[in-house]
């Protein structure tokens, strides 16, 4: 089974998302959690079993929209 590079997977765990974009696991951890007024989780991130998962794509969109993180 070969593996995927992190460049060109669909989501990312914390551990790869903060290895990916130089951002501290915890903080990641934290963003990933916060849910808005309604409840809901933030476009870029998803709960799956027991974990969070980063969706790449539009996690670099909001990147790129945000002054700091």
């Amino acid at each position: 089974m070969t593996e995927v590079p992190i460049n060109q997977k669909y989501t990312l765990t914390i551990k790869e998302a903060s290895a990916y974009f130089s951002i501290g696991i915890k903080k990641l951890r934290r963003m990933a959690e916060e849910k808005d007024e309604a409840g809901n989780l933030p476009a870029y991130s998803i709960f799956a079993g027991n974990r969070y998962l980063i969706i790449r794509h539009l996690f670099e969109e909001y990147l790129m929209e945000t002054k700091e993180v």
